[in-house]
């Protein structure tokens, strides 16, 4: 990850979203790009797609926000702004911002403090194509990456989450991964591949801890309160997982669940 993008909007609870943004870019050696995306409040400014005078007023916020940030920090770095702020055009804009970068960083979205569209988070990462951070509302700014947890249950979604954290499983001094399953003893039939995805991760130079969770008739928001609940024991600083897989452990309505209730670092990828 060489390529990092952090959104921010003039609001004080955005510098804790770019404080975890610095730290992270330094940790990983990336430039860091800075996006200016707020849905605007002025009724006839978002009509006819020019921003308003408020809107004007927190682009030049962000962007001190972001000068102040960077300067000092020997990170290479760039601005962007979008021209106004119309709810469907901060969505796809801020998507098609994602493609051109490794991660996009965003922030959990709040009814008191978030300026953009409650399922941004969501619809920039389905449209995106690149994996999302999401900082949650109650980010102090810490930096992340050191105590990692990897949600893992086989799927496509949880197999390109984990191959696209890489660069930061790779930094980590610990990675767990954390496995939910309804019965314990559930084997592949011996004529089956064996795999085991500790290997591959070794091929990488990184040893990870396996955590099974065992329970029964786990329901979905059920599995996704056990994996916040052992991710929290486990003191992680960055969750890891799959999003909006058509069934199992990371159905898209537990995504959605995990979008609104978690309490550290997300980083989803689909």
């Amino acid at each position: 990850m060489k390529d990092i993008l952090v959104q921010i909007d003039g609001d004080e609870i955005a510098e804790a979203r770019l404080r975890t943004a610095v730290a992270l870019a330094k940790r990983l050696g990336a430039r860091l790009v800075g996006l200016f995306a707020r849905v605007d409040s002025d009724t006839a400014s978002i009509t006819a797609r020019r921003a308003s005078s408020h809107l004007q007023a927190a682009a030049k916020i962000a962007a001190e926000q972001f000068r102040r940030a960077v300067d000092g920090s020997g990170l290479e770095s760039e601005w962007l702004q979008l021209p106004h702020g119309e709810p469907e055009f901060v969505v796809e804009e801020t998507a098609v911002c994602a493609r051109y970068v490794d991660l996009v960083m965003l922030g959990q979205w709040s009814r008191e403090h978030s300026h953009v569209p409650a399922e941004y988070v969501q619809e920039v990462l389905n449209y995106g194509g690149r994996p999302v951070l999401m900082v949650p509302r109650n980010s102090a700014g810490a930096a992340v990456g050191d105590q990692v947890g990897v949600a893992w249950n086989g799927s496509r979604e949880a197999s390109r989450a984990l191959h696209d954290a890489l660069p930061l499983l790779a930094k980590a001094s610990q990675v767990s991964l954390i496995t939910l399953r309804e019965t314990e003893g559930r084997k592949l039939p011996s004529d089956l591949p064996q795999l085991d995805i500790t290997k591959a991760l070794t091929a990488h130079g990184i040893a990870a801890k396996v955590e099974r969770i065992i329970d029964e008739d786990l329901r979905e928001v059920g599995v996704m309160d056990s994996l916040l609940l052992r991710a929290a024991e486990l003191k992680v600083d960055l969750l890891v997982m799959g999003a909006n897989s058509g069934g199992g452990l990371m159905r898209g309505s537990g995504t959605r669940y995990m979008l609104r209730s978690v309490t550290m670092p997300l980083l989803l990828s689909c």
